[in-house]
């Protein structure tokens, strides 16, 4: 009987302990819980309310603040701050977040995903960008930024469009521009020692100053948050001699095409070599993590490679495939997209909107080492926008030449271009493209409006 009763006191002990396991035992966490956002995932969501109640609880009146800040939105309130870590990031299971985002995506934003998303309040005294020591987290100190509401592209209906045009991010490189550049926490730098001079002869960190190989007015004139209007691409193409007289341009009906945002915003190939392995798989998430791993479950926010067999697979693939790891995040809000190296090898990316962004070859390849995870913009839809409503003013061939920038490609641990052995992606043993559905579907109806090519396809053609 003793036995039985010493038993039944150690299971329920075992019980209890359990109990303590899987249940908020802080009684400032679980009040602050009440108000997290339905949509977070809870552990994570518990886990981080866990950490920053932690960093918050010698910081005497900090707690309390929060929960006025929570309780009544309306009022203005006080900074919420805690100690900036080395990086200025928090561990969360396995994401790595800036406290600022954690706490907004708690209490308010459960799909932000970056920074530049959001803005602080004029009266935010430790806001991150103003780089403190400490850092506000306070999520009614911050605002979402609206998405760029894009201006619907004018299209033409004339027949006479400019005569022998390549669209400008298409031109042959200058002199000195490299084809291969390595992204890390200075910007954008040469890959090898062919790097672009600046005007007083000194390499160049790209995207921090103006490189001797040049930035055209165009780009110039979009960054400072101008799009072109029908008058302004007429100037700036008046030096072409085949470009339609002042009278004949004006008079042309233009008919405007809206970007429409799509419901499954990526899909994603991945290829061994040139052969394409497993199913296009789509992306209705808004972020999306491209691993290396096995996951049976097949869940809408991962594409794990590892499940996916090939019976032509080589040990040298495999080799490869081994070194994925936790491969890389791809996020899409605000009108961009952006890439966070997650793996402890190097990933490669030819974007031809980044390359045109920072006015690099059309063919540019970007290494992001292992260990650098801050977030890289891959694909802006403004600046797509911008240089359709530019090519359509050049007729059927222009704009389908813009396909290619609907499309980015992504290599895992090799890369390729100019700078390395495998001149072609398609020397590459792991690699996956990626296929912008909002862009392509803004693209297609804009080919249809303007009637179809002036050289329609035959079979000598």
């Amino acid at each position: 009987m003793n036995s039985c009763k010493g038993k039944c006191a150690a299971k329920k002990g075992m019980l209890s302990k359990l109990n303590n396991l899987f249940s908020t035992s802080n009684p400032a966490v679980e009040k602050l819980m009440n108000w997290r956002q339905s949509d977070e995932d809870d552990t994570w969501a518990e886990k981080s309310v866990q950490t920053l109640v932690k960093k918050l609880k010698n910081k005497k009146g900090a707690l309390q603040e929060l929960e006025r800040a929570l309780t009544s939105p309306g009022i203005p309130t006080r900074c919420v701050t805690i100690r900036k870590s080395s990086d200025g990031r928090l561990q969360i299971s396995h994401k790595k977040l800036l406290p600022h985002i954690i706490s907004c995506r708690i209490w308010r934003w459960p799909d932000l995903q970056i920074n530049s998303e959001l803005k602080p309040v004029e009266y935010c005294q430790y806001s991150y960008s103003k780089k403190l020591k400490e850092i506000c987290i306070n999520p009614y100190h911050y605002e979402r930024v609206e998405s760029n509401i894009l201006p619907p592209v004018l299209v033409p209906r004339y027949n006479h469009f400019v005569q022998g045009y390549t669209p400008r991010p298409y031109q042959e490189p200058r002199r000195n521009m490299p084809q291969n550049v390595v992204y890390s926490e200075n910007g954008f730098s040469a890959h090898s020692s062919n790097s672009c001079q600046t005007s007083s002869g000194q390499a160049s960190s790209f995207g921090s100053s103006t490189p001797y190989c040049g930035q055209n007015s165009y780009q110039t004139y979009c960054a400072q948050g101008n799009f072109p209007t029908s008058r302004t691409i007429y100037e700036d193409y008046t030096n072409s001699d085949n470009f339609p007289n002042d009278q004949q341009y004006l008079s042309a009906d233009l008919r405007p095409v809206a970007y429409q945002e799509q419901q499954i915003w990526c899909s994603i190939a991945y290829y061994e070599f040139n052969f394409r392995v497993g199913e296009l798989f789509t992306c209705p998430s808004s972020s999306i993590i491209v691993d290396g791993f096995t996951n049976p479950n097949r869940n809408s926010t991962r594409f794990c490679l590892g499940r996916l067999s090939n019976v032509k697979r080589t040990p040298f693939v495999e080799a490869v495939r081994q070194r994925i790891g936790e491969g890389v995040l791809l996020y899409y809000g605000g009108g961009k997209v952006h890439l966070r190296n997650l793996s402890k090898s190097p990933i490669f990316v030819q974007s031809r909107n980044l390359n045109q962004q920072q006015n690099f070859h059309v063919s540019t390849v970007c290494k992001i080492p292992a260990g650098y995870s801050s977030p890289l913009e891959i694909f802006n839809n403004l600046a797509f926008a911008q240089e359709l409503s530019k090519c359509v003013h050049y007729g059927f061939d222009a704009v389908y030449e813009l396909r290619k920038m609907c499309t980015i490609r992504l290599s895992f641990v090799k890369g390729w271009g100019k700078e390395y052995q495998r001149d072609d992606i398609t020397g590459i043993p792991c690699w996956i493209e990626i296929h912008l559905h909002g862009a392509l579907e803004w693209l297609d109806r804009v080919v249809k409006e303007m009637g179809g090519s002036a050289d329609p396809i035959t079979s000598v053609s």
